[in-house]
């Protein structure tokens, strides 16, 4: 009877490497395509909640939803009870869209129950000294509609309206670093777009602690960054203009 060669262990060696090669190809292409796919559904939330944002707008005589969040009155209101294993996602534009996973980045870490933010200006905190005269109440007053940001990722929802800086080249709150180092923009008019970060500076935001940011980061040197395209880009979509001098 005629003897079965098997492989040699060179040859089983060499299977593996190839392998290994392969792997180490397809795994980056994997990693992201499936990145943008969580891109893609972070997009198509902001996209539901600008829209039933321009809804509330259109059954309440053109006033804007508050931005800040908590109670009935504000455009969200999420709520974990002492079991920790139910959330309750609730608020004034709910109605518009009853979608919890709507109000979550799929890369939300634990603990982000609502990830989204809307701007200070949106009917939002009006405590600055540039509030009184640019924060917006009504819908027909957004100028450039197109242009003007409503909804961030934030990541962790702080308790007011998301604050920036409008007279400075200054940070307050952070936003997120996700899909590929950038972030997803809702505007006024309902459209989404894909923020990319290119300053080095902008992650030393992005990536800080939350506790450590809202406790003394934010209020540091790290937070003044002047000459950051992203921070400037920002502030162009939040106010629609800078109010200083790059």
């Amino acid at each position: 009877m005629k003897q079965k060669n098997g492989f040699t262990l060179i040859e089983l060696l060499v299977v593996i490497a190839i392998i290994a090669v392969l792997m180490g190809i397809l795994m980056p292409a994997l990693k992201r395509a499936n990145e943008q796919g969580k891109r893609a559904s972070c997009m198509g939330n902001l996209r539901q909640l600008g829209m039933a944002w321009i809804m509330y707008a259109d059954a309440n005589d053109d006033k804007i939803v508050l931005a800040s969040p908590g109670g009935s009155d504000g455009w969200v209101d999420a709520w974990q009870p002492d079991t920790q294993d139910v959330v309750q996602i609730r608020g004034a534009m709910f109605k518009f869209c009853p979608n919890e996973q709507s109000y979550k980045c799929p890369t939300g870490v634990r603990g982000e129950v609502v990830t989204y933010a809307i701007t200070d200006i949106m009917n939002g905190y009006a405590g600055h000294s540039w509030s009184k005269k640019m924060n917006i109440k009504k819908r027909s007053d957004i100028k450039r509609a197109s242009e003007r940001m409503v909804f961030l990722d934030e990541g962790r929802l702080s308790p007011n309206s998301w604050t920036i800086w409008y007279n400075q080249p200054t940070w307050w709150d952070q936003i997120t670093n996700r899909h590929g180092q950038g972030t997803n923009i809702g505007f006024a008019d309902g459209h989404g777009e894909y923020y990319k970060f290119t300053d080095p500076r902008t992650f030393e935001v992005t990536d800080a602690d939350y506790n450590t940011w809202q406790g003394s980061l934010r209020n540091s040197a790290t937070a003044t960054q002047r000459g950051n395209e992203d921070l400037m880009r920002v502030q162009r979509a939040v106010f629609g203009k800078l109010g200083y001098t790059p």
